[in-house]
């Protein structure tokens, strides 16, 4: 009876009357202080305020039933597709949605809708992968600075495939520990690329040399990627890289010089068909002429193959306190005569060459640090 008294009583009061006794009566049907089938009752009764003209009303429920996991759901859906005061006040907050629920609103609503979502606690890899999917760059900043949402490697490949090119969500996705090495390069590249476009760098730097630079540049940061993969991991970095072509024999010599074994290894494994486990062995013991020929199966010109293999030997012979500097100033000493003679080559030495000026300039910077902290 007292159900019925109230709807009979809504038909005349006012709006901001009507507004406070909504918000009463949902509070009271979930503290259970109601009978049975007045708990019945009073959800129709919510059921019929949906329908009521004034928007204070229907936010009267929401705001009582928005945090309460024991809010009925069909009033919590319906109140989600209202105007957008009262739906956000429940879909920010409500834990009654379902990840079915959330991914419908995330297909069917609008930009704030998604960006509600994106900062909800505890959002799933489901609800994630759907905004993913379909939001716009601002909803795509909201879910990855959303530190309690659950995002999969592959969710965070498709942020990249289609907002890469925003310097924020870039910022966003390097700065994430989980990010695959493959995507990392990626986005690394994309950098190079932003900085090529820059007006205020190509204003600064001749056309040659800001492109050197960038190559560089790209190239350093895909090694620095490559040593913190695991070698779980580097096969699909390779492989990425090997179908995007930036497998260059200028990005493999660094890699041989630097002494990335493991990414060296994979990568002539993907150019040249061998098993990984042959192009290992080959690279720590095999003779010359057989890592020769599978230098030369990766599709490096012979001429190229032939510094490689030397820089291979070297590696085998260095000592334990032998640096990359070291390596590369015993490479160029010795292809030296077959750079002379070849114009392939001689162009690979002056790769060797800058890579050696760096790892120099590099040690001499860490040696200035250690020593200002001793003194």
């Amino acid at each position: 009876m007292i159900i019925q008294a109230f709807l009979r009583w809504l038909e005349t009061a006012a709006a901001c009357d009507r507004a406070r006794a909504a918000n009463a009566l949902a509070r009271a049907y979930l503290a259970s202080r109601l009978q049975s089938d007045q708990q019945h009752a009073a959800l129709l009764a919510m059921s019929h305020l949906l329908d009521d003209p004034a928007p204070q009303v229907r936010l009267g429920l929401a705001r009582a039933l928005a945090t309460n996991p024991g809010a009925p759901r069909p009033i919590i859906l319906a109140l989600a597709e209202d105007q957008p005061e009262i739906a956000c006040t429940v879909i920010a907050k409500s834990p009654v949605f379902k990840d079915a629920d959330l991914v419908d609103l995330v297909g069917r609503g609008d930009g704030l809708t998604r960006g509600l979502i994106a900062t909800r606690s505890g959002l799933s890899r489901v609800v994630s992968a759907a905004l993913a999917e379909v939001g716009d760059v601002g909803e795509i900043v909201l879910l990855l600075e959303n530190a309690d949402a659950a995002l999969s490697r592959g969710c965070l490949a498709r942020i990249a495939d289609r907002f890469g090119h925003d310097g924020e969500v870039r910022k966003l996705l390097l700065d994430r520990a989980d990010l695959a090495p493959e995507v990392r390069q990626r986005l690394v590249s994309k950098v190079g690329e932003a900085l090529a476009e820059s007006s205020l760098v190509s204003n600064l730097l001749a056309g040659s040399r800001l492109e050197r630079l960038t190559l560089e540049a790209t190239e350093t940061a895909t090694l620095a990627i490559a040593g913190s993969a695991s070698r779980f991991e580097l096969p699909a970095l390779v492989e990425h890289m090997r179908s995007s072509g930036a497998l260059t024999p200028a990005l493999l010599i660094n890699a041989l010089c630097t002494g990335k074994a493991d990414f060296l290894s994979e990568a002539m494994a993907a150019l040249s068909g061998l098993d990984e486990p042959r192009v290992r062995a080959l690279l720590a013991s095999g003779r010359a002429p057989a890592v020769r020929a599978m230098f030369q199966a990766a599709g490096l010109h012979r001429d190229v193959a032939a510094v490689f293999v030397a820089g291979t030997l070297l590696w085998r012979q260095a000592s334990i306190v032998e640096t990359s500097a070291d390596i590369c100033e015993a490479l160029l000493s010795e292809c030296r005569q077959l750079g002379a003679r070849s114009p392939v080559v001689a162009e690979l030495l002056e790769i060797v060459d800058r890579l050696q000026r760096s790892e120099l300039r590099a040690a001499a910077r860490s040696y200035a640090q250690q020593t200002a902290l001793a003194a």
